[in-house]
């Protein structure tokens, strides 16, 4: 009975509803407006959403108080969310850029331990995604929801080996690039040597 009250007024919580999916606020801003009586202050929000393997998405919520602002920012990032191929689940495919407005954004892959070197926007995007391992630059607009638009942007460029394959009529082996035996390294350095 009481579960059904809760639903009526919308009481549920989206947390027990999708677990796997975190949320990170990035930013929050007030704003005010003047009218004749004095000011009146509202809140604008801005989340990131992700479940940390493969899926994020953001969005913006405006309302007069902050929890409000934030929830509605919340629902929006899971209506968008993108899903991004990663490599061994930890780093990306290849080296991308995005752009949006004035931003724009450079993210390359890095090698196990290298840890996620980005700053402020672009860290929450990685973190809700499920990077473990990615070095990004951004230049331009130091906007943050510029800076999430330019990141999100360039995220959907990537594409995976798998993708490229089915897309040329190749096999995946045929795409990726063949790594020199150390046989051959040698056999190299004696004829460069004679």
């Amino acid at each position: 009975m009481a579960e059904r009250d809760n639903n009526r007024r919308g009481g549920r919580n989206d947390r027990e509803e999708n677990p796997e999916f975190q949320d990170r606020l990035v930013a929050i801003n007030r704003v005010s407006k003047t009218v004749k009586g004095g000011k009146r202050f509202g809140f604008a929000a801005l989340v990131v959403v992700g479940d940390q393997r493969g899926r994020v998405g953001f969005g913006k919520g405006k309302a007069k108080e902050v929890p409000e602002a934030i929830r509605k920012a919340t629902e929006q990032a899971k209506r968008g969310l993108v899903r991004v191929p990663l490599r061994d689940g930890r780093t990306l495919h290849h080296d991308i850029e995005g752009r949006h407005g004035a931003g724009k954004v450079i993210m390359r892959t890095a090698v196990p331990g290298t840890g996620i070197i980005a700053g402020g926007p672009m860290r929450a995007v990685f973190e809700m995604l499920g990077v473990q391992d990615v070095v990004a630059k951004s230049q331009g607009s130091q906007n943050p929801y510029n800076m999430i638009r330019a990141t999100i942007d360039g995220l959907k460029k990537e594409s995976s080996p798998r993708s490229v394959a089915t897309r040329r009529g190749k096999k995946v082996a045929d795409i990726l690039p063949q790594a020199s035996t150390p046989t051959d390294k040698t056999a190299d350095a004696v004829a460069v040597d004679a």
